[in-house]
């Protein structure tokens, strides 16, 4: 098993164990600044590209350069098309993180692009996944029981859903959207709102009782808060992106300038 393999395998047996494990995020499409965070031993990289502008070709770049640093690397597809999914994953994903995963028959249609038969009905070819060829047979044996599939939770519905998404074997963890919980609550933007921290335990708690790992992204990533984060009951974090670390030093040096014109 090439060491790829054996990475993926290891990321989606932490999350079955519900271990503690950090992320990148990346916005941009520059596969230099993958490579730098991996760089920092992260347990796994996520590609935004359901807020980005990254095409599917970027985002083969930033899988290879997320794993030439030994991190496995999750994209977040535009949508749930398997016009997005399919040639992610054939571009050598490690699994997948998708958005807005409401109900049980929308979760039924995505594990039916993400694995094999018998489970579901990707389809069979040769790409970048499979080494080009050289690692056909063994990607093929090792795929669905490897890749980690972590569904994002992000409207009220998909929390009063909870127990039948959970139910999924197949679903490896959960990752809590709040900007989109509060925005499906009526009050966005407001995440630290009473209505949004209480739907969120609710689902820390699901995931507790199914066994599976739950996290967020955290924009304040100092130590302190961090903790906290895990305090409450999440198992990964996911530790701001290079969209957040470009915007806080751009607001820092903002300030200085204004301070030094006076």
């Amino acid at each position: 098993m090439n060491n790829i393999f054996k990475q993926r395998l290891a990321l989606k047996k932490k999350f079955r164990n519900r271990e503690q494990l950090f992320a990148g995020w990346v916005s941009y499409a520059h596969p230099s600044i993958t490579e730098t965070f991996a760089m920092a031993g992260f347990d796994f990289m996520a590609i935004d590209m359901e807020h980005s502008t990254i095409s599917i070709e970027q985002a083969q770049r930033i899988i290879a350069a997320s794993q030439s640093e030994g991190v496995p690397c999750l994209p977040r597809p535009v949508s749930h098309s398997n016009d997005w999914i399919k040639p992610l994953l054939e571009s050598g994903a490690d699994g997948m993180v998708i958005q807005m995963v409401n109900k049980k028959e929308e979760l039924e249609n995505l594990i039916q692009h993400l694995y094999y038969p018998p489970i579901g009905n990707r389809s069979y070819g040769v790409n970048r996944a499979h080494d080009y060829g050289f690692s056909l047979n063994e990607y093929f044996d090792s795929w669905n029981e490897s890749a980690s599939f972590i569904i994002q939770v992000e409207s009220i519905e998909a929390v009063n859903n909870i127990d039948d998404l959970l139910a999924f074997d197949e679903v490896d963890g959960v990752m809590i959207g709040p900007m989109d919980l509060s925005g499906s609550l009526g009050i966005p933007g407001q995440t630290n709102h009473p209505d949004v921290i209480k739907a969120s335990k609710k689902v820390i708690k699901a995931c507790e009782k199914y066994g599976k790992s739950c996290g967020t992204q955290v924009s304040d990533t100092t130590e302190s808060a961090i903790t906290d984060l895990f305090g409450l009951g999440y198992t990964f974090a996911i530790l701001g992106s290079d969209l957040f670390v470009l915007w806080r030093w751009a607001e820092d040096m903002k300030v200085i300038m204004e301070k030094l014109k006076k």
